[in-house]
């Protein structure tokens, strides 16, 4: 089985973005069902089918496969009932690791988070002078949350 281990965490300095190329991302949900989620996804001319497990600690099963642009187009047009999620995500290294900053647009504007994956749950790492709060966990925080419950609802 494949498994995501992932932290998570508020960026609380955006300066670290300005060094980095991004990438656009533009992604919606098949499935929010509590114990998986369905995702397509698209980056540039690539696109993605997902597949995540429900959230245990910072661990859950991972299952993705390559779809033709098109047909993820059409899944996003066609089968993703709530809000599409829109972002730029930028990569910066550490050391064998590396953490992805996601830039939210859209009804996120204004969100900007930070994930490390792990290749275990108690790997450590250097927490850079740019992060912020710790969220792993947060549900709200989730992309798929996002899609249906986006930051510019949110009341605190």
């Amino acid at each position: 089985m494949a498994l995501e281990i992932e932290r998570k965490f508020l960026v609380r300095d955006t300066g670290i973005i300005d060094t980095l190329a991004g990438e656009r991302l533009t992604q919606g949900y098949l499935s929010h069902d509590k114990n998986a989620t369905v995702r397509v996804r698209i980056a540039g001319d690539s696109a993605w089918l997902t597949i995540k497990g429900k959230t245990e600690g910072a661990t859950r099963s991972e299952f993705e496969y390559p779809i033709p642009v098109d047909e993820a187009r059409s899944m996003l047009d066609e089968l993703c009932g709530q809000g599409v999620i829109d972002k730029t995500r930028y990569r910066q290294p550490q050391g064998e690791l590396c953490w992805e900053i996601d830039v939210f647009h859209g009804d996120n504007e204004g969100l900007v988070v930070a994930e490390i994956e792990l290749p275990s749950e108690d790997t450590p790492f250097d927490k850079p002078e740019w992060l912020g709060e710790e969220v792993t966990g947060e549900v709200r925080y989730y992309n798929s949350a996002l899609s249906s419950t986006p930051y510019k609802h949110w009341t605190s």
